[in-house]
């Protein structure tokens, strides 16, 4: 074929996307936005073949703006001073830059002045969560859409739309569909060429089978979806077991993610969770082991990560548990919803000027480090909240040392 079915297919109107309905669709953002001609800059944020550099092409000609393209993989601060620079030639001029992610922070400082003085409308496109990913000052400056895998509904649309395409509707049947929808993922690109090879693989008529699809893939028809149900089954039995601390099934749940092409930084952000919410106090190391995996995943990434996780998971999963750090923030929230703005009691407030010192600001407050033992018995809580127990630390070996110093400290006011 002398033009890939991803080019082929690519839509150049809105009435063409596949997907992504809250954006594109008769009520969606962007048109809206193009119909107004009020464009802001933009972070398109989403899994890879869902649209989002189609969608910046379709935006830049409707809105007749000059679009300059930039990889974040291959540019640095001076290709991008370039494209500003030469933007003072034109209209409206918007910067299409892939994987923005993937900027340091000098890069995307380099870009705020001229996003704010509206010199460039910057279209940023990123399977990252932006949040963790682009620097505040440049984030704020930039409306967030968020892009979805598309749905098996999605998926079918796009395939007949290549069925009824005249030169291929009479050389492909489509028999079975579940492998091809399966190992698409959601991805739009994915789909496509895995129909290029179905077509690639016969000059005549071909069928198209799950069996045929898994042969010209070479992979085993994926068993783990990470747009649809398994996914949420799959990270909800890795998590419990984790914390039902058996090992085996933890790393087994891993493996399942890993082999369907999971976000290692998505599995090592579970585990920071994890190491908070469920083993806590009773084994403090697990939260600074599960931070160093989630900095080391995102600076090696797959295959040596998969190493990195497998320790984490282990080691989670076989130490001892302890969720009373996630019921105590749980009941002091409820606490607050319920008593509302509370005083501080004067004693531990802050007196940084004269006249609050004469006002009784901290006036009594007993400093620990001045007392054997580095304690003084005191209150902490406003009047209305004295002796409301938060922390109840759990019955394992860390946390009753801890139990049995804050019944030294506090007597019986606790209930220690």
């Amino acid at each position: 074929m002398s033009q890939p079915l991803a080019e082929k297919f690519r839509p150049t109107r809105l009435d063409q996307v596949v997907g992504q309905g809250h954006l594109v669709g008769k009520d969606g953002i962007l048109r809206k936005m193009l119909k107004t001609g009020r464009l802001p800059s933009i972070i398109f944020w989403g899994p890879p073949g869902v649209g989002k550099t189609t969608l910046a092409q379709i935006v830049a000609h409707d809105s007749k703006a000059q679009i300059f393209f930039l990889s974040a993989i291959s540019s640095g601060v001076k290709e991008l001073r370039d494209v500003i620079n030469k933007s003072r030639g034109f209209g409206q001029t918007i910067l299409f830059i892939d994987e923005i992610h993937r900027f340091s922070k000098s890069q995307q400082d380099a870009l705020l002045g001229a996003v704010e003085k509206g010199q460039i409308n910057l279209i940023g496109a990123t399977t990252e969560n932006p949040s963790f990913e682009v620097n505040a000052a440049l984030l704020s400056r930039c409306q967030v859409y968020h892009l979805y895998p598309l749905s098996t509904e999605d998926l079918q649309k796009l395939t007949q739309k290549v069925l009824d395409d005249p030169p291929l509707q009479q050389r492909i049947i489509l028999e079975e569909e579940e492998a091809l929808f399966r190992l698409s993922g959601g991805d739009a690109r994915r789909l496509l060429n895995l129909l290029e090879l179905v077509i690639n693989s016969d000059d005549g008529k071909v069928s198209i089978t799950n069996e045929l699809i898994t042969q010209l893939a070479n992979q085993k028809v994926a068993l783990y979806d990470k747009a649809g149900e398994q996914h949420y089954d799959i990270i909800s039995a890795f998590i419990k077991s984790i914390r039902g601390s058996d090992p085996n099934a933890a790393v087994y749940y891993l493996a399942r993610m890993i082999e369907g092409g999971e976000d290692p930084k998505f599995i090592a952000r579970r585990l920071l969770i994890l190491a908070s919410e469920d083993v806590g106090n009773a084994n403090p190391t697990a939260l600074v082991l599960a931070t160093n995996t989630f900095q080391a995943v995102t600076m090696i990434g797959y295959p040596e990560a998969e190493i990195i996780l497998s320790q984490c998971v282990t080691y989670l999963a076989s130490s001892p548990k302890s969720n009373a750090s996630y019921l105590a923030i749980k009941k002091a929230r409820k606490l607050v919803q319920k008593s509302g703005d509370l005083q501080v009691p004067m004693h531990i407030r802050n007196a940084p000027t004269q006249l609050m010192k004469e006002e009784g600001y901290g006036k009594g407050y007993q400093y620990a480090h001045d007392f054997p033992g580095n304690f003084v018995y005191q209150e902490f809580m406003p009047p209305e909240l004295s002796n409301q127990k938060l922390y109840d630390p759990g019955n394992n070996a860390r946390e009753n040392e801890l139990r049995k110093r804050l019944k030294t400290y506090w007597k019986e006011k606790y209930g220690y």
